[in-house]
């Protein structure tokens, strides 16, 4: 694979100019390459597999899927095909198509706690709806969140407090993600008036080490909800369909009344949804959301045939298997160049930090030289494996990944 070094006259640099006459700071949001290290390109051209190339022409073995939307890897022929199919058709419409209900039938059937689905087109859509139905259903007001925990970037959630008025955030409480005692505090607090819990399956806050849920703490959040009559709401947007298809609690036997998702379950394609029980159903009956793409058919087909083939193709078990292959291997050069690395959370969507590492700059060299040798990697946010990454593409990374390593080492010395 080529290396990828923008400089003055690379076909990545003469965009980056273009974009900051046109696009504030040149760029915004998650997929800013300014906030990455010297290595990665801003604009991407294609991808296929579990590759991806750059508007150089650089290629790169991918382990972040688009910061998590591509779970069977990139133009995967069933999903491709099921969207061009739709697009022959008609995508925006004046009322959805029948896909809609073949969908919610679907996802019902997949997701056990699920009696209901609403669609929206991102994360964000799907966390705000599901607080607002909590709140209508309940009547109540106040909603706690784990300190720290990202849901979104509506006012009630962004991490960025710029332009967002204390009153939006007015009825939020927060407790401490595994902790119960903290949660039976915020729960005392805002007593009668309490309308939802919203939580992660894990806890995967940017720039620290990912948590994986406590099963007591989880069921404690569920008796809670059971006690006072409010909604347990999952925010699934990030792990949908990677670490369950059932819902990411199915394996520990907890189920939320109410579950936000997007991201991976149409493989790229822009649709979410808000998944949801019997008891929440008149709630979200009673309120008005809406968007103008909401109802669009051509990412319904594509989530039809993500859940399908995911399903036919044992998707989950191959992210596993990738993560795992490695997460082992990265673990076992680190070791070998005498550097104590941390990975954390599931191994489909692992952190990797270096210890002693606060400022990140041993990841940020490490990051920046593994994308210098087509391996794109990510500093302080978690990865994701997808389905197309095969064992083959594993330790072609791993040789490119140990080079970088050998510079950490040969730059901070031991740790």
């Amino acid at each position: 694979m080529s290396q990828a070094i923008v400089h003055p006259l690379s076909v990545d640099a003469s965009w980056r100019s273009r974009a900051k006459r046109v696009i504030p700071n040149g760029m915004y949001g998650h997929q800013n390459a300014a906030s990455l290290p010297e290595g990665f390109p801003q604009f991407m051209e294609r991808g296929e597999g579990c590759r991806i190339w750059d508007v150089d022409g650089n290629e790169y073995i991918d382990f972040m899927c688009s910061y998590g939307p591509v779970v069977l890897g990139h133009k995967h022929e069933a999903v491709e095909a099921a969207a061009r199919a739709q697009s022959e058709l008609a995508d925006c419409q004046n009322g959805p198509s029948h896909l809609i209900v073949e969908l919610s039938e679907l996802l019902v059937k997949t997701v056990k706690h699920a009696d209901w689905a609403m669609f929206q087109k991102n994360g964000t859509d799907a966390t705000t709806a599901c607080v607002t139905i909590a709140r209508a259903t309940t009547k109540k007001r106040k909603v706690l969140v784990a300190k720290g925990a990202y849901h979104g970037a509506a006012p009630w959630c962004t991490p960025n407090p710029n332009g967002v008025l204390d009153e939006d955030r007015a009825h939020l409480d927060y407790f401490i993600f595994n902790e119960i005692e903290s949660v039976r505090q915020a729960v005392e607090r805002n007593s009668g008036d309490l309308a939802a819990i919203v939580i992660s399956p894990f806890r995967h806050d940017a720039r620290f080490d990912q948590e994986i849920v406590d099963v007591e703490f989880a069921k404690y959040l569920r008796k809670v909800c059971d006690d006072i009559g409010a909604a347990l709401i999952l925010d699934d947007v990030r792990c949908g369909f990677r670490l369950a298809l059932g819902g990411s609690w199915e394996p520990i036997g907890v189920e939320p009344d109410l579950s936000a998702w997007s991201k991976a379950i149409a493989n790229g394609y822009s649709i979410a949804c808000v998944l949801g029980n019997d008891k929440f159903r008149d709630g979200a009956s009673q309120i008005f959301v809406t968007g103008s793409f909401w109802f669009s058919a051509v990412s319904m087909a594509a989530c039809i045939a993500t859940i399908e083939s995911l399903k036919n193709e044992d998707g989950v078990s191959k992210l596993i298997r990738a993560g795992t292959r490695l997460r082992e291997g990265l673990a076992a050069q680190a070791q070998s160049h005498g550097l104590s690395i941390n990975q954390t959370g599931p191994a489909q969507m692992t952190l990797v930090t270096f210890a002693q590492d606060k400022d990140f700059a041993m990841a940020n060299l490490w990051t920046g030289e593994a994308a210098k040798r087509g391996v794109y990697l990510h500093p302080w946010h978690n990865m994701f494996t997808c389905s197309a990454h095969t064992d083959a593409d594993i330790d072609q990374a791993l040789l490119a990944i140990d080079e970088a390593f050998s510079i950490v080492r040969s730059k901070f010395g031991a740790n």
